[in-house]
């Protein structure tokens, strides 16, 4: 008679992973490359609209898309993020985020991306024809910069080329790329300001760089020196900019962004764009032909890759991943999911709680091997949240993500430790390159057997596949995925036979079978196994006919 000890039915994606009946929507507002939106269109429905939305409309339509990609027109407010309940990830084709409520964003759990590098050349070189603009005397002059990034740098190696001496502030500039690029770096704004005869700001728009310069910095500079800004309009404070060049604290500016743009008619930023002392542009730092193309396709790959539900590389509401953590972690954030689904649907219903419920569960997720080096592993954190709560949520678990994961966790009671092993006395990776632990932490201290009759899951990557090792105290070697039966049972005769007898019956095909041992011979020596069963439907019609005539 079969009567399987403990049974477990648990459901993973195939290879080409979740289907779903309906495409994803994509909403454009505003003019993007057609070569952005074009990597999109394939697997996407793109709805492009380059004549804009009004606040109203944009929010009425919104709820029905998962992605929106914006430039600088369109306001994506706390209201337009509340609206947007399918949304997953806004993205905009430029670096600023002065247009987008990142904070609604994180709390609504939807990811912003922008594009970082897509215009570093241009914003560079307009800050070049600024300062050539203002003063074509250019030579052994001083060139003061505040903000050393991408930009920072690309305009410091620029002006390099034209004789200039470099002094610049920056709060994580690095000394070494300074020297190496011919660059002074100065202790803080006060030593900086009165030795310069240009200023060029390269920061973002943040609490602490609005109004940066002001009444009091203006009055530390020469009066023959020129400032410029190729930012964000607020970096300076305007009213203060036009008094100096009023009072003759300065001898000139050179503008391409304002606090409000266009210009407000007789407002401080409409004074200084008709300033005899200003040269000012329309915001065109980023405008060239190869940046806005460079911007679009940033952006939209990156819409691409996280909406198939690959982790985001510029994500500005979440922790930078750099590109070799990103290779490294892309193929464990797979294995920890399919780890979470499988706990769940494994574990979690034999606790009794309401619907295999996880909530209030105390996990630890344990990294052996070259992965316990990766210092972020957050993506992988978001994974077993989302691997955990996949299958007893209606969507899937694909309202979670890297930006609401820990919200989520707190909201359902689930805990989470990650710990990295560095060697000691632990199993280690062995034959692995990393290798993943999840387990229940009252089982923690008998972490290298999974604890008798514990809650643990041993997982590892080879090639493009993730396989599963561990299944408590059982060894196996099997891939999640598909629909998987899990049996229990004692080592007898027949067991196995009866097992594939009762599944022809009602037309289920066996794909894959694998019986997983006890790692060591239980104290009864009552000799248990799992026996593991990848199955599939076939012959549906006549197998329903029978199940139907012996019921």
């Amino acid at each position: 008679m079969l009567t399987p000890r403990s049974f477990s039915l648990c459901l993973f994606p195939t290879a080409s992973g979740y289907s779903s009946p309906d495409r994803l929507r994509i909403l454009v507002p505003e003019k993007v490359s057609p070569d952005g939106l074009a990597l999109l269109s394939a697997e996407f429905d793109v709805d492009s609209r380059p004549g804009g939305l009004s606040a109203d409309e944009l929010i009425a339509c919104i709820p029905s898309y998962h992605g929106l990609i914006v430039r600088s027109e369109t306001r994506v407010t706390a209201a337009v993020l509340s609206a947007g309940r399918k949304l997953r990830m806004v993205a905009r084709a430029a670096v600023g985020m002065d247009n987008i409520d990142v904070g609604a964003a994180t709390k609504n759990g939807v990811i912003v991306v922008n594009s970082p590098a897509g215009n570093i050349v241009a914003a560079a070189e307009h800050t070049v024809a600024l300062l050539l603009a203002t003063a074509r005397n250019v030579g052994r002059k001083t060139l003061g910069i505040i903000g050393l990034g991408k930009v920072g740098m690309k305009v410091a190696r620029m002006f390099v080329g034209l004789g200039m001496q470099l002094l610049a502030v920056g709060p994580y500039a690095s000394p070494a790329l300074a020297k190496q690029a011919g660059i002074e770096l100065a202790a803080g704004l006060a030593d900086l300001l009165p030795v310069v005869d240009f200023l060029t700001i390269h920061t973002p728009l943040l609490a602490s760089t609005l109004d940066l310069l002001g009444e009091a910095e203006f009055r530390q500079m020469k009066s023959p020196a020129r400032v410029l800004n190729v930012a964000r309009g607020g970096v300076y404070n305007e009213a203060a900019l036009l008094r100096a060049l009023d009072q003759g604290w300065i001898a000139g500016a050179g503008l391409d962004v304002f606090t409000t743009e266009p210009p407000e008619k007789g407002s401080v930023a409409a004074q200084l764009a008709a300033h005899d002392k200003v040269v000012c542009t329309p915001h065109l730092g980023a405008s060239t032909a190869e940046a806005q193309e460079n911007v679009s396709l940033d952006v939209c790959s990156q819409m691409l890759t996280i909406l198939r539900g690959g982790l985001p590389t510029a994500a500005v509401n979440a922790p930078l991943i750099l590109p070799g953590e990103y290779r490294k972690l892309q193929p464990y954030v797979k294995l920890v999911e399919r780890m979470g689904a499988l706990y769940t649907q494994h574990y979690a219903p034999a606790g009794g709680g309401r619907g295999g419920m996880v909530g209030g569960t105390k996990f630890e997720l344990v990294y052996e091997g070259e992965l316990s080096g990766v210092s972020n592993t957050r993506p992988l954190f978001a994974a077993l949240v989302k691997g955990l709560v996949s299958v007893i949520s209606d969507s899937g678990g694909r309202d979670v993500n890297i930006v609401n994961a820990t919200l989520i966790a707190k909201d359902k009671g689930i805990v989470i430790n990650e710990i990295h092993e560095h060697g000691g006395s632990g199993d280690g990776a062995g034959a692995y390159a990393s290798l993943v632990t999840l387990r229940t932490r009252s089982t923690s201290r008998l972490a290298g057997s999974g604890g008798r009759g514990g809650q643990m899951i041993q997982g590892y990557v080879s090639g493009k596949n993730v396989y599963i090792s561990k299944l408590g105290r059982f060894t196996a070697s099997f891939i999640p995925e598909g629909t998987l039966v899990i049996l229990h049972n004692y080592d007898e005769p027949g067991k196995i036979g009866g097992v594939s007898v009762a599944l022809g019956k009602h037309g289920i095909n066996i794909r894959f079978m694998q019986v997983a041992s006890l790692e060591e011979e239980d104290e009864e020596g009552d000799g248990r196994w799992i026996l593991l069963l990848l199955v599939s439907r076939v012959c549906r019609r006549e197998a329903e006919t029978e199940a139907r005539r012996r019921s």
